[in-house]
């Protein structure tokens, strides 16, 4: 009797033993580490890649480039875009040719990768379609006279009017905060000396023109409302930057605010940030409004070929080259004229690494993106 029980007890042990080993639900066993090493994830893939692909290395220097056209010829500007592949124009002056008529849409038809159609349509005495679409007061009136939601709204009227006529970019609002007399080189088209009452204000209109369906540019970073008068005439200097910080600054922190917008950088000489060049030319005034102030969007210049500030140290060529080697994505100029000097100009830069290859890419993943050109 012990023996059999002894002998059946041993035969169940050796049955659950065997059972055990040749269940794997019972005891889910780890897999062995692979010796392979796992593959890289891909990197993704840059949207603006197939667009930049197809473009000569000259078209890729014009497209950072906003010219001035003569806004009484839109054949000229037409055949501007077409032979250049200019990344914009701009539209100045009084004269409303390209302005009505639809003339604009053979202009844009014949841009392959999008055209930025720029004006500067800020109120006051400083806008393009007053006489076509009826005036808008100026920002420091609109301030006092009108609620932050009033001026949203009629920015985003504007946006609409301007882009009803194939208009695409207004280098507006002006975030300068200034008290100037209203005649002064800012003066009325600043909202307001109060730095969060400029920056609410200039929000507002940015915001109405996004809504519009154009892309508003805050101007002029750093901020020239207490500069020390105007860079059309020659070199103007601000206040310290630890000044600017808590002032013409201020209307460009939580930028992200703005939503899709450019920056306008001005031809402004900082004490303590731009080493006396103009803003517009300087490395550092480009890297505080990256990453000091958060900036991912297009930037571009003030114009680089009709004020004194700039025009007394550069030619026109030379500029541009130093404006987008220091971080500009578009170097403008309102006078257009012969573009052939400043492409040829930017090739050699580019061919002797003065402007990187990489500051190029850069440049142009931004304008791309920014026209829409990038899916």
């Amino acid at each position: 009797m012990k023996h059999r029980t002894a002998t059946a007890t041993a035969a169940l042990l050796a049955t659950a033993l065997l059972t055990g080993c040749r269940s794997p639900a019972a005891v889910s066993q780890p897999p062995a580490p692979s010796t392979s090493p796992s593959p890289s994830p891909s990197p993704a893939a840059d949207p603006c890649d197939a667009a930049i692909g197809q473009m000569t290395p000259r078209q890729r220097l014009a497209q950072l480039v906003v010219l001035g056209v003569a806004s009484t010829d839109p054949a000229a500007a037409a055949n501007l875009v077409r032979d250049e592949q200019v990344g914009g124009i701009f539209i100045g002056g009084n004269a409303t040719s390209l302005l009505t008529h639809d003339a604009l849409t053979p202009v844009h038809a014949a841009a392959r990768w999008g055209l930025s159609v720029a004006v500067d349509e800020e109120g006051g005495r400083v806008q393009r379609i007053g006489r076509l679409d009826g005036s808008l007061p100026s920002a420091r009136t609109m301030a006092r006279t009108m609620t932050v939601e009033q001026v949203r709204a009629a920015g985003a009227t504007r946006g609409r009017e301007l882009r009803a006529r194939g208009v695409t970019v207004d280098f507006a609002p002006d975030a300068d905060v200034s008290a100037e007399p209203d005649d002064g080189p800012i003066g009325d088209r600043s909202f307001s000396a109060d730095p969060a009452r400029a920056r609410a204000y200039a929000l507002a209109f940015a915001t109405g023109l996004r809504e519009g369906g154009v892309t508003p540019v805050l101007k002029h970073f750093p901020g020239h409302g207490h500069a020390s008068g105007d860079s059309h005439d020659g070199t103007v200097r601000t206040p310290p930057l630890d000044s600017l910080r808590h002032n013409d600054l201020v209307p460009y922190e939580r930028i992200a605010d703005y939503g899709p917008a450019g920056v306008m950088v001005g031809h402004l000489t900082v004490p303590g940030l731009t080493a006396g060049l103009p803003a517009s030319l300087s490395p550092e005034a480009y890297r505080l409004l990256r990453t000091g102030y958060g900036f991912t969007g297009p930037v571009i210049t003030d114009d680089l070929g009709a004020m004194a500030a700039v025009t007394d140290l550069y030619r026109l060529p030379d500029a541009v080259v130093h404006a987008l080697a220091a971080g500009a994505d578009q170097a403008l100029w309102s006078g257009g004229g012969d573009l052939a000097p400043v492409l040829d100009r930017l090739e050699r830069a580019t061919a002797d690494g003065e402007l990187p290859a990489t500051r190029v890419h850069e440049a142009l993943d931004r304008v791309l993106t920014a026209k829409g050109t990038c899916h």
